[in-house]
């Protein structure tokens, strides 16, 4: 009260020292701001706040403890707030380390960041720079940082034979599109198979976007990059699963080979196809990708894709829409997100719209004629393509936020979340315009922990040696990873 501060919400106070220099730092967070409202992870704001707003008077990088938390769940948050909210996608400044707190599962939480800043860097990157050939080559980066098989279908002939679909969206782009494929783990474990949408950017195609809607296309393929940190996720912490992911990449791109409306393909799968809209472009590359997904028969098929803009219509951008036609499968994901602090909300595969499907000249239109219900009609289109008898997921989510989250960062924390709240931020412009390359770090935030740009902590090392770190453009500084 001397002092003037009224106790808020996330206002912080800072105690100081005779130099006036701070020592401390009250940080106000609510009796229970989740679930029930409130921020998800309000520790998220802290590593930019003692990083710029509040001299602490030391020339090294001042090491933070957290007091005053009542459980592990509350730590485990507090500890994975803060490693998101240090992530930066141009290093321009050092960030403070945080002693884990006691209770803390360092490994997890370690994994779980560096899976959403994983994803982050990738939607965050130019098309220029990330073009379907680069955004394979970090598929097969993660694959060998994990022991995983690769492979990459990139040969024209066999992509128009076997993946017509994807070879009809991407002939325009100035690149090939592609597929790539990783696989990892035992084949005697519970099979999981997640495809990711792959479109490097989207202009719309003959459909053209507008301008104020194309600006932050190099996010449309958030969905690849979803699939893409779930399996680092799922790798680095070994989770007893069979892994497979499929990425259709390319680029929807306006060139005399582009596709057009009314043009009919027939899918992989058998099942001809009328165009409706060369801006509905996602739902026809992943079409082939679940028809050879599901040749498997996995236990869990997942796609991840930003599909629609009817879904964020619907639910606003805190809330990524959950399509399943199994009931206990949602209970699962819509559970596991309140509990890891990522929600999804199930939105109906409701039949009676298939019927606005329906078109003259093929089995199926990829949009339909009638307006309205675009994030459920998408669904229903990929569903089509899923055989009953394998249970499957569609999260539809938006991938961006227009504004640095302070809080909102998202955790991807198992396989039942989607990742969401990941921001497009400014270009590498270091990078220039040929070719995306990773630069190795050479350092690691953790001992045993893989390095793709989370913040970063101190915690007990048991002198074991280092996994390298996994290679990354404009990742943060080496970290000290001694003992203490």
């Amino acid at each position: 009260r001397a002092a003037g501060w009224t106790p808020g919400f996330r206002t912080p106070f800072a105690v100081r020292n005779r130099d006036s220099c701070v020592s401390a730092l009250l940080f106000p967070i609510g009796v229970d701001p989740w679930p029930g409202g409130g921020v998800p992870f309000p520790f998220g704001s802290l590593p930019a706040l003692l990083g710029g707003h509040f001299p602490t008077g030391r020339s090294d990088t001042l090491e933070w403890q957290i007091e005053g938390l009542r459980n592990d769940d509350e730590r485990n948050a507090a500890a994975l707030g803060w490693l998101l909210g240090s992530y930066q996608y141009n290093a321009a400044k050092e960030m403070p380390l945080l002693a884990c707190p006691k209770g803390v599962d360092a490994g997890r939480m370690q994994a779980v960041a560096d899976a959403v800043c994983l994803a982050r860097r990738l939607v965050s990157t130019p098309a220029n720079v990330l073009g379907p050939a680069a955004l394979a080559e970090a598929a097969g980066e993660l694959a060998e940082l994990h022991g995983a098989t690769y492979r990459c279908i990139d040969k024209e002939e066999t992509l128009r034979k076997e993946w017509p679909l994807l070879h009809a969206v991407g002939q325009a782009g100035h690149q090939q599109p592609r597929v790539a494929e990783v696989r990892w783990g035992d084949t005697g474990q519970p099979s999981v198979t997640v495809v990711g949408k792959g479109i490097t950017f989207d202009t719309g195609g003959v459909d053209l976007k507008p301008a104020r809607l194309m600006r932050l296309m190099k996010k449309d393929m958030g969905g690849a990059a979803s699939a893409l940190a779930l399996a680092h996720m799922a790798m680095a912490c070994e989770l007893p699963v069979c892994l497979r992911v499929l990425l259709p990449i390319a680029e929807n791109a306006v060139s005399s080979k582009s596709f057009r409306p009314g043009d009919v393909y027939r899918s992989r799968s058998n099942v001809t196809v009328e165009i409706g809209d060369t801006d509905a472009e996602g739902r026809l590359i992943l079409a082939d990708a679940l028809d050879v997904a599901a040749a498997d028969k996995p236990d869990l098929l997942l796609d991840f894709a930003t599909l629609t803009g009817s879904a964020r219509v619907a639910l606003g951008q805190d809330l990524p829409a959950l399509y399943t036609d199994d009931d206990a499968l949602a209970a699962d994901l819509v559970s596991a997100g309140i509990r890891d602090r990522d929600p999804l909300w199930r939105m109906p595969l409701w039949a009676p719209y298939l019927k606005r499907m329906k078109s003259e000249f093929a089995e199926i239109s990829s949009t339909g004629t009638v307006p309205g219900a675009g994030s459920i009609t998408a669904a229903l289109f990929l569903q089509r393509f899923v055989p009953k008898d394998i249970r499957w997921a569609h999260p539809d989510g938006r991938l961006v936020e227009n504004a640095k989250p302070h809080g909102r960062v998202s955790p991807f924390s198992n396989l039942a979340t989607a990742v969401r709240n990941t921001r497009c931020e400014e270009p590498d412009h270091e990078h220039g315009q040929a070719g995306f390359r990773y630069r190795p770090t050479g350092g690691l935030h953790r001992i045993g922990s893989a390095s793709i740009g989370a913040g970063s902590w101190r915690s007990a090392a048991d002198g074991t040696s280092p996994r390298r770190a996994f290679p990354g453009p404009r990742l943060p500084r080496r970290v000290d990873c001694r003992p203490g």
